[in-house]
């Protein structure tokens, strides 16, 4: 509401439910939009933009990692075609964040969103908003509508240090910790830590009857597929009832084929092993198939 208006014509990547997402706050605010699908696990391709080449349009949003599905979108291929088209480029990295490579001024991204909650790893609350030059322009110039949300006080309010209402202020006392933490271990070294993770929990699953959803899987999260009559959902269920281990279960038409397993926060390969384990006891009882 407050980089895009009516005049705007975006391309929105609907890839799962948080992509839907963003196509419903498109419809909300009346920003006439134009939906790019991909087949849900899949990413999108220089065959998916083609048809959008030179064709008017003015935006583009994208959620990065689809974490519905485990997808994580090419935001260079993204990237180039925003600059090639003149694209203004917002991107939802909330769960991508410190957990995937991201280079805003090399990717050409002009809203950057991130959340507290995710490889930040300190509880929800807080989003933060990076912005370019051309979202500053764009903010001075369109209305929001919404005092609570909008940008402009944001703005003003930040050049004395302060917000325009009371944040959570707690949360942010955490994240101010946390990226001195990260001051000190260095961003390769946390890419590099939940990269080992996700890739060594994908190591110990080989054995098992899941299938990777994912074609493009991002590092956050693995997303896995189960074949009928096993239910994703039952799965989910049985291990925090019995095991008390928490995964991520889908919804929709994904509840009974499709579960998620995190690799951010304060995880460890010992957590993989623990969850394995459980696994291989699902599979002695014949609850995997």
């Amino acid at each position: 509401m407050n980089t895009l208006d009516g005049n705007d014509r975006a391309l929105v990547v609907n890839g799962g439910s948080f992509g839907h997402r963003f196509v419903e706050l498109l419809q909300l605010h009346s920003i006439p939009h134009t939906e790019i699908c991909p087949k849900p696990g899949y990413g999108i391709d220089e065959a998916d933009l083609a048809p959008f080449e030179g064709a008017c349009y003015t935006a583009f949003v994208v959620n990065l990692d689809e974490t519905s599905t485990g997808v994580l979108y090419d935001i260079k291929l993204i990237g180039d075609f925003c600059k090639r088209n003149g694209l203004f480029l917002i991107v939802d990295a909330i769960s991508a964040f410190l957990a995937d490579p991201i280079d805003m001024l090399a990717d050409g991204i002009d809203v950057m969103i991130a959340g507290s909650q995710k490889a930040l790893a300190v509880p929800p609350g807080v989003s933060m908003l990076t912005l370019s030059p051309r979202a500053l322009e764009r903010i001075e110039r369109i209305e929001s509508g919404i005092m609570y949300l909008d940008l402009k006080l944001a703005l003003k309010n930040g050049e004395r240090g302060q917000t325009p209402f009371t944040p959570a202020v707690g949360t942010l006392l955490q994240i101010n910790a946390r990226l001195k933490q990260l001051e000190e271990t260095g961003l390769t070294a946390e890419l590099e830590r939940i990269s080992t993770l996700a890739a060594d929990f994908r190591k110990r699953i080989e054995h098992l009857p899941f299938k990777l959803f994912s074609h493009a899987p991002a590092t956050a999260v693995t997303a896995l597929e189960v074949e009928p009559p096993v239910s994703a959902r039952t799965i989910f269920t049985t291990l925090k009832d019995e095991y008390e281990i928490w995964i991520c279960p889908n919804g929709g038409e994904l509840a009974d084929r499709v579960f998620r397993v995190g690799h951010i926060g304060d995880l460890t390969v010992d957590d993989n092993a623990k969850l394995v384990s459980a696994f291989d006891d699902l599979k002695k009882r014949g609850l995997l198939g």
